[in-house]
C-alpha cells in the first residue's frame, strides 16, 4: 500500500513566514519545522513501512499476507506517484481558531458526491471487512511493525532519535493499560449515576461527582451543586430549560410568537456568532429579513448553507418584559421541518 501524500516541504513552506496572533513566527520556540521525506526503495525504514501497512490492509480485506520484502520493494519502486501540485487559494490553519473554522467549512457536496460514487452493497456480496484490534505481543500480525516504522518516520521528519522495536513496544504497552483502566473507571462511575436516574431518584444528595487520579491513587466524591435559577415574570428557569419552536416560520412570526405567547419583546437575536436581528439594525435591512424564513435568515447572515444533518438550530435571545426591563431567558431550540 502506497500513500500518495504531497511532499512535506510544499505544505510547510507557506507556514515558514506565517506569524501567530501574538506576532511571533509560527516555527519558533518548541515548534520544530519538519523535513520532507521522499520514498526511497533502498531505505530499509521506508520499505518497513510499506510492508507493514500493505499487510495490515490485506488483513482488513482478507488478502493473503506477503513477507517477501524484495517483491514488495520491486512493486513499490514501479509505482508512479503523480507529481503533487498544491491547490490555489488554500488557507493553512496556524491557530486553533483557524483550524476549527476550516473544519466547519467542510465541503458537504463533495462528501455526498464521494458517497454516491461508492458501489451499493449488493455489488459486493462476498466482501468481508475485518476490523483489527491492536495486539502488541503478536510478532506475526504486523501491528508493532507498523507502529515502529510509522513513529520512526515521524521522528525522522523532526530530527528526533528513532526508537528500536523493544522501546516502541514498551511505550505501547504503557499507553494501552492507562487508557483502558481510566476509561473503565469513568464509565463505571457514570453508569452508577445512570442507575440512580433509572430508579427514580430526583434529589441532588443522592448523586455524586467523582474525582479520580489513578497515579496516586486518589478517589474523591462530592455532591453536585444545583444549577443557578433565573426568573422572568413568575417563571423560574435554569440552564437545563429552553424554549421550543417547531416548524419553519418567518422572522416576523418568530418575534410575534414570543410577544404574544410569552409577553417578551425580542431586542436582539443571534445564532452562534451571527447577529440575525437587533432593534438598532438599519430599518431597510431589518425589513428585508422580517419576511424570510428563519433558516434562510441564518444562511444569508452566516453565508453558509445548512448541511443535511442539521435538524435544529439554537437561537440566543435578548428580551424586554412588558415594562421595558431587560430580562434573561432560556435559549431557543428551533426544530426544522
Amino acid at each position: 500500500m502506497l500513500i500518495n501524500t504531497p511532499p512535506l516541504y510544499l505544505i510547510i513552506t507557506p507556514l515558514l513566514f506565517q506569524a501567530t496572533t501574538s506576532g511571533a513566527p509560527f516555527w519558533s520556540g518548541p515548534k520544530r519545522c519538519p523535513d520532507p521525506i521522499t520514498f526511497d526503495v533502498n531505505n530499509e525504514l521506508h520499505v518497513d513501512y510499506v510492508v507493514a501497512a500493505a499487510n495490515l490492509r490485506a488483513s482488513v480485506y482478507g488478502i493473503k499476507h506477503s513477507r517477501d520484502r524484495a517483491a514488495i520493494a520491486k512493486v513499490a519502486a514501479a509505482v508512479e506517484v503523480p507529481k503533487f501540485s498544491p491547490k490555489s487559494g488554500i488557507k493553512i490553519a496556524v491557530t486553533d481558531a483557524q483550524l476549527q473554522q476550516n473544519s466547519d467549512d467542510l465541503d458537504q457536496d463533495r462528501v455526498q458526491t464521494i458517497l454516491s460514487e461508492l458501489p451499493p452493497p449488493a455489488r459486493l456480496p462476498n466482501l468481508t471487512i475485518t476490523p483489527l484490534d491492536f495486539e502488541k505481543d503478536d510478532d506475526t500480525n504486523f501491528h508493532m511493525d507498523f507502529i515502529v516504522a510509522a513513529s520512526n518516520l515521524r521522528a525522522t521528519n523532526y530530527k528526533i532519535a528513532p526508537a528500536d522495536r523493544h522501546r516502541s513496544k514498551l511505550i505501547a504497552g504503557k499507553i494501552i493499560p492507562a487508557i483502558a483502566t481510566t476509561t473503565s473507571v469513568v464509565a463505571g462511575l457514570v453508569c452508577i449515576e445512570l442507575y440512580k436516574l433509572a430508579q427514580g431518584f430526583n434529589t441532588l444528595d443522592v448523586f455524586k461527582n467523582g474525582f479520580v487520579n489513578l497515579a496516586l491513587p486518589f478517589f474523591g466524591f462530592s455532591e453536585p451543586i444545583a444549577a443557578p435559577t433565573n426568573t422572568y415574570y413568575d417563571k423560574k428557569w435554569t440552564l437545563w430549560d429552553r424554549f421550543e419552536v417547531k416548524g419553519e416560520i418567518t422572522l416576523q412570526q418568530f418575534l410575534d410568537y414570543f410577544k404574544n405567547e410569552h409577553k417578551l419583546e425580542i431586542t436582539m437575536l443571534s445564532q452562534g456568532v451571527c447577529m440575525l436581528y437587533s432593534f438598532f439594525m438599519p430599518k431597510a435591512k431589518r425589513q428585508e429579513r422580517l419576511g424570510l424564513p428563519m433558516s434562510e435568515v441564518v444562511t444569508r447572515v452566516s453565508k453558509k448553507k445548512l448541511e443535511p444533518h442539521v435538524k435544529a438550530l439554537v437561537f440566543e435571545l435578548c428580551c424586554n418584559d412588558e415594562e421595558g426591563n431587560d430580562v434573561e431567558v432560556p435559549y431557543v431550540k428551533y426544530t426544522l421541518p
